[in-house]
């Protein structure tokens, strides 16, 4: 399985609740944070909820 990396890049103030909550499911807590997960479809299904609040690249192995 490929792995990504997922950074915050915006702040979640003004966002909905439900989106708050994905990010802190994908463990972004603060702007800049980074994390390293497995590119699971139910991952990339989060990420695209929060598209426009982070950024993500492919982690070659």
């Amino acid at each position: 399985m490929a792995k990504i990396r997922i950074k915050q890049k915006k702040s979640s103030i003004g966002s909905t609740l439900r989106q708050k909550r994905t990010l802190q499911a994908l463990g972004l807590r603060k702007i800049d944070s980074t994390v390293e997960v497995e590119a699971t479809p139910q991952i990339l299904g989060m990420v695209n909820k929060v598209k426009h609040l982070v950024t993500t690249e492919e982690i070659k192995a």
